[in-house]
Parts: C-alpha cells; structure tokens; sequence
C-alpha cells in the first residue's frame, strides 16, 4: 500500500495555468513576470515601469499562489522557466524557493535600505506592507457592533449565532498559500486561535480561494465580517460599504516577496523593477494601489505593540513542514463549510 500510494503521489497532476495575463509595453525583448497580485490593482505600477523601460514589452501573468510555487519549484528544479521576475504573497512559499537556491543575488542601495524583516540573503526582498484585517459590512454593521480584536468577534460569534450563520468568511487554506500563511502566523500568535475556530465552526463560516470573491460577498451582504483578509485587496476595491478594522489585539503585516529565478533571461531588466518598487515613485504608486499602508501608530491608531510583520527569514520553512501543514490544514477543514457553488 505505502508503495502505491508512493507511486501515486509521484504521477504529474493537472497542468497549472494562471488566472490572467496582461502585456505592458510593446518594446522588443520580452519579460515575463508572474505574480499573485491582480493585474488591475498592479497596473498603474507596471504601465509606469513599461514607459521608464521602452525597449520591454512585458507579459505579466496572474497566478493563484500554490500554482505559482509549484510551477516556480519545477522550474528550478529542471534548471530552466520563463519567468524573470515572480512575486508572491505567500511569503513561506517564497523563501523555500530561496532556500531550495532557486533565486539569484541582487543587491542595490535600495534593497540595502530595507529592513533585515523584508530581505533575506540578498535573494528575496519585500516590497509592499499590507496588514491583514477584519473586514465588514458598514450598511449591515453598526459602528458599536463591529469587533475591533479577536476576542470581540469571538464573543460576537457566541452571542448572535444566528446572525452570523454563513456569513463569516476568509480564505480557503488549503487552496491559498496566503491564507495558509495567516492561519500558520495565527495558530502561533493568538491564544484565541482554537477557540475562534471552534466558533467559525458553530456558525459555519464561509473558507473560500480569493480575496475578490471575499470582499464582494462582503460588499453585496452575503458576509457581515471577513476574517484576515489583505487590507490592500479592500482598500482597491473602492466598495464605500465595506469597511476595515485593524485588530487591536495584534495585526498581521505582509510584505509581499519579489525574487529573480535563477533561469532568469532579463536579470538586469528583473533588478531594474526590483529597484523602481522599492523606490520612491514605485512605493508611491504602489501606495496608491493599497499595496504600501503606513503602519505609523499616528496613521492607524494602532499601538506599536500590536503590530506583527511576517519575516522574510528561514522561520517561514517550519510553515511547509509535512507534519505541521498536514494537521493544521485537517484542524481548519473541520472547523468551515465550503462556499456554496454558483
């Protein structure tokens, strides 16, 4: 039986595609660049890119995170791939890659400025800041009943049932490497992590894949609250009725990770976008994109104490351990009902 069920798990599954793909300029060397980020909130950034690089016409290619660390891992591993540039939300996926030496050094006085926290081995830098948050309905919601830490949404959960009944959301962590990386950060930071699934399961929350499908269901009503959803992903959407709050007992922070594959054909052109992200005009548009919030306490109202930045550092490897993801992937799929299909 151990045998086949080996012999099974070595037999090439289905093919991954992405999600979308986008062209930015119309220059005559290509670069590819895939990423988890969606094309229209990145947009602005990388039409600016394109103009400051004429001779780049750039396909940009929009991946689920999970299809995108397989495809980059296979890649590495056969020694060739297309990408120049990947960058990916799931920051644990990213620094095995690293660690696994499918990247390429870079260094810049840029990449220098960052924090020790958002660059790692001068082979994966961080180039956004985005908190996780509690998204909510601000028509259906009243100001005084939305909760502010996990431990309001827990007692919100015990004391209104009923009204929350699949009406809570977040991602889907077995079908999203982000999702999997604030529930691992969870199970780690917050006493209230087992008792908070405990309640989702009560109230049979709503785990689904993607951070747009999250944000409308909260925007058309069919959520009242979305748990640990990027703040960024709600920032862009522009719906006046979602609203966001910033646990006050802490938030997580992401920065997304930006790596150059070691089969990268347009190295230099892969280190020139690193360096316009990190810039000021890059951070800028990035701002305007949700993509860079200001976690200054004077900004968010949010004490220093409660911040929590994910590290881009090996800390993240224990996150893909076998054992680990295998039982905290079955204690989540008790806790949540799958989203209704279409």
């Amino acid at each position: 039986m151990k045998a086949l069920l080996l012999a099974l798990a070595l037999l090439p599954g289905p093919l991954a595609a992405q999600e979308a793909t986008a062209t930015f300029g119309a220059g005559e060397t290509e670069f590819v660049m895939r990423s988890t980020t969606d094309i229209a909130i990145i947009r602005p950034v990388m039409e600016r890119f394109a103009a400051l690089n004429p001779e780049l016409a750039i396909r940009y290619e929009q991946w689920g995170s999970n299809d995108l660390f397989e495809l980059s891992r296979d890649d590495c591993a056969a020694g060739q791939g297309q990408a120049d540039a990947v960058l990916s939300s799931a920051v644990q996926q990213m620094v095995w890659l690293v660690n696994a030496a499918c990247a390429l050094p870079y260094s810049s006085e840029l990449t220098e400025a960052l924090p020790g926290s958002r660059r790692w081995r001068d082979e994966l830098w961080g180039v956004t800041t985005e908190p996780a948050v509690i998204a909510y309905n601000t028509e259906l919601l009243d100001a005084a009943d939305v909760p502010r830490s996990r431990f309001a949404l827990l007692d919100a959960l015990r004391a209104r049932p009923e009204l929350h009944r699949n009406r809570i959301a977040t991602y889907d962590i077995a079908e999203s490497g982000l999702g999997y990386l604030f529930a691992y950060s969870d199970s780690l930071e917050a006493t209230t992590f087992g008792a908070l699934l405990e309640s989702f399961s009560r109230v049979e929350a709503v785990a689904t894949c993607c951070s747009a499908e999250i944000i409308s269901g909260v925007a058309e009503g069919r959520y009242l609250i979305a748990y640990n959803v990027l703040g960024s992903y709600v920032a862009s959407a522009g719906a006046p009725q979602v609203g966001m709050i910033l646990p006050e007992d802490y938030t997580l922070v992401l920065s997304r990770g930006y790596m150059i594959p070691k089969g990268a054909g347009e190295r230099a052109a892969a280190s020139r976008l690193l360096d316009f992200l990190l810039g000021p005009e890059g951070q800028a548009l990035l701002a305007g994109a949700g993509l860079v919030t200001d976690m200054d306490s004077d900004q968010t109202g949010l004490a220093s104490s409660a911040r929590r930045f994910i590290p881009l550092s090996p800390v993240l490897l224990v996150a893909r351990d076998p054992g680990r993801r295998e039982l905290l992937l079955q204690f989540w799929s008790d806790s949540f009902s799958r989203a209704p299909l279409p």
